[in-house]
């Protein structure tokens, strides 16, 4: 594991976005598991407005890492907030947008989704393999839509699962950990001192820290990379900057 402390978000999306530009260099294609949330919305706005030309975005195919069971024009969509924030402002094919239909029967769509992963990405092990899996991390220590109370949907022999929100009861299409962990790299983007508590439990690996969904992603290649403000890392006794 390997943990990068920036001072602020504005940083932590500058120095992702190189980190993005290098990784996909030279590669014949570039599959990457997108995140929602709040923290990739800034990485998406300075990936576009500054290193867009910096991106082969031809090689670069598209996917998320979970969605809101929602229309892709819904205010709550991911492919809706990547879409303005990121898709709009760069020269990609519109055939490398692998987007999760929200829209769609849930149980479905899970069982759909799983199957264009098992077609459309190289197989590593026997599973589908992106070389990217961004990854989100909630206050309550989830990641992707996998929540503590269906915890159990991490080991799931499924590809993709249909999550339900603890509070909302609104469904969501997830990846689970199977594909999530099968992944060349993962990268997580946490930024904000509301994190800073789960952040220390998961890395520091205390008492209690399997019971977070996020102390789960362990990439078999080890390739794993926390992106992190100096708000989210506040709590750590030792990081990386």
């Amino acid at each position: 594991m390997e943990v990068k402390v920036y001072q602020n978000k504005i940083k932590v999306a500058e120095e992702f976005s190189k980190y993005l530009i290098e990784k996909s260099a030279g590669q014949e294609a570039f599959h990457i598991a997108l995140s929602g949330g709040s923290t990739p919305k800034i990485v998406f706005d300075v990936l576009a407005d500054e290193f867009a030309n910096n991106v082969e975005w031809s090689k670069i195919h598209l996917y998320w890492g979970d969605e809101r069971c929602v229309a892709p024009d819904d205010a709550e969509s991911n492919y809706k907030m990547t879409l303005e924030h990121l898709i709009s402002k760069v020269d990609i094919p519109e055939e490398n947008i692998h987007r999760i239909k929200g829209e769609d029967n849930p149980k479905a769509e899970a069982k759909r989704y799983g199957d264009l992963l098992d077609k459309e990405l190289p197989k590593e092990l026997g599973l589908a393999q992106f070389d990217l899996v961004i990854l989100g991390m909630g206050d309550d220590g989830h990641t992707a839509s996998i929540f503590p109370h269906e915890i159990n949907l991490w080991v799931s022999p499924d590809n993709c699962e249909v999550a339900i929100h603890p509070e909302s009861g609104q469904r969501r299409v997830s990846l689970t950990g199977r594909i999530i962990n099968n992944a060349k790299t993962v990268a997580f983007l946490v930024t904000g001192e509301s994190k800073a508590e789960k952040v220390k439990i998961i890395i520091d690996r205390e008492e209690g820290y399997l019971e977070y969904p996020a102390s789960h992603v362990s990439p078999k290649t080890k390739d794993l990379v926390w992106f992190l403000d100096a708000a989210a890392a506040k709590l750590l006794t030792s990081s990386q900057s």
